[in-house]
């Protein structure tokens, strides 16, 4: 195959794994953005459980992607990465549409779990199939491309799920049906991952895994990843770097409605109701921009210090700093002054891309897809065992000191993980695990 071929094809790679990431975290976040309309709906409006069933029901969703993620991760050691590209956003596409006509509590957690199994499989195909592509000192350039794009998937969802109206007389004029708000938002989410999977067809699997394939080497073998105690110490301290992303994600930003802004204060005055109604999928949306600008930055960080820890690390300390001043800095802040925090906090836990290709990067070609697909799910449903945490010292501590104490184990679990890991950046991906 020619230079120019290749480049080509490597350049269709990286745009569809862009795109399907978008179409992921769009997913991934819709239900925070649309969670109190649609449980309104369902329980009514002012319902006194509306923020215990949303955070179970996002929990049911984060078990969804733990369970994908295993599912998805040995799938594409022994199957391939190219079938969990397809396999993944089918499955959630399908779910999504589904949701938007769930009406009752225990269909809208199936739905939600099964959605969740599809949602595991496509971060880490992607960044699997770009690590063993591309030269190993250009990788970088890709997932970073590939993160920055996917991390405005939930600035379209919250723009979608707050703003849906215009689609919803759209689609009103061809089946003389309206839906309501957070319905258009799960449409539009299902029809986007399908109409991706048109753009899948000019994918293609990696040199690499055809040559593993082709060996008598064992792939995606969950023994062999926990049966050796150094190699399952090296794996849970990669999900540990992850971890602060979510506590930030999953619970500060998350619980911006029910919990942050009445407990600090925020001044709200300047909103409408409908604004009001929006407060979270607001902040989750400048929390999605500032993710992906700060995606972007360590991604350029990374190439140019030609490291991945000494970013990870600056980012931590960014991390630190930015949770402390939104629990005690912020109290009677303006609900403007909020969401721009809310912004910064999102660019400091901006090294998502960088944790995704670490994941890749630290394991051998037959567990590569493993961990690529299941560290990234270990990361996000590491929500549960926060949320819970979270839940269980609120009662004896408040809500401030609960999330203080929670951040400061996530964090301090992170700067312990990377101090202790190798650096990867330009690591020679063609070797296995045996």
């Amino acid at each position: 195959m020619s230079s120019r071929a290749f480049d080509r094809r490597t350049l269709m790679l990286v745009t569809v794994a862009a795109l399907g990431y978008f179409v992921d975290i769009y997913d991934l976040v819709l239900f925070n953005v649309v969670k109190r309309e649609s449980l309104e709906f369902i329980l009514g409006q002012g319902h006194p459980d509306i923020k215990d069933r949303g955070i179970d029901l996002f929990n049911i969703q984060m078990l969804g992607m733990l369970v994908g993620g295993v599912l998805w991760g040995v799938w594409g050691d022994k199957k391939g990465r190219i079938t969990v590209l397809f396999g993944s956003i089918l499955l959630y596409s399908i779910a999504n549409i589904a949701n938007a006509f769930t009406f009752d509590l225990v269909s809208y957690g199936v739905v939600r779990f099964i959605a969740g199994v599809g949602l595991a499989g496509e971060l880490g195909a992607g960044i699997t199939l770009i690590a063993e592509t591309m030269p190993r000192e250009k990788r970088g350039w890709g997932t970073m491309i590939v993160v920055t794009v996917g991390a405005l998937g939930a600035v379209a969802a919250s723009l979608v799920g707050g703003y849906g109206d215009g689609i919803s007389a759209f689609i009103a004029s061809f089946t003389g049906h309206r839906l309501m708000n957070w319905q258009v938002a799960y449409v539009v989410g299902g029809a986007m991952g399908l109409t991706l999977l048109a753009l899948r067809m000019g994918t293609f699997e990696s040199g690499l895994y055809k040559s593993a394939e082709q060996s008598e080497t064992v792939r995606g073998s969950l023994r062999m990843l926990f049966g050796d105690r150094t190699r399952a110490l090296r794996y849970l301290k990669t999900i540990l770097i992850g971890v602060p992303i979510w506590y930030v994600i999953g619970l500060l930003v998350s619980l911006s409605q029910d919990v942050f802004v009445p407990e600090l204060g925020i001044d709200t005055s300047a909103l409408d109701d409908a604004g009001k109604q929006r407060i979270n999928g607001t902040a989750i949306r400048y929390a999605y921009i500032g993710l992906s600008l700060g995606d972007l930055l360590s991604g350029l960080l990374s190439q140019w210090q030609r490291s991945r820890r000494k970013v990870i690390m600056l980012y931590l300390g960014l991390n630190l700093a930015l949770t402390l001043f939104f629990l005690f800095g912020m109290r009677g802040a303006t609900i403007a002054t909020y969401n721009w925090v809310c912004l910064a906090l999102g660019m400091a836990t901006g090294y998502w891309v960088i944790f995704a290709t670490v994941a890749s990067e630290q394991f051998g070609t037959n567990l590569r897809g493993t961990v690529a697909i299941t560290a990234p799910n270990f990361v996000r449903g590491s929500i549960y065992p926060i949320t819970s945490l979270f839940r269980a010292l609120v009662v004896p501590v408040g809500n401030i000191t609960a999330a203080l104490l929670v951040g400061a184990l996530c964090i301090g679990g992170a700067f312990w993980a990377v101090r202790r890991s190798s650096e990867t950046f330009s690591r020679d991906m063609d070797f296995v695990e045996r």
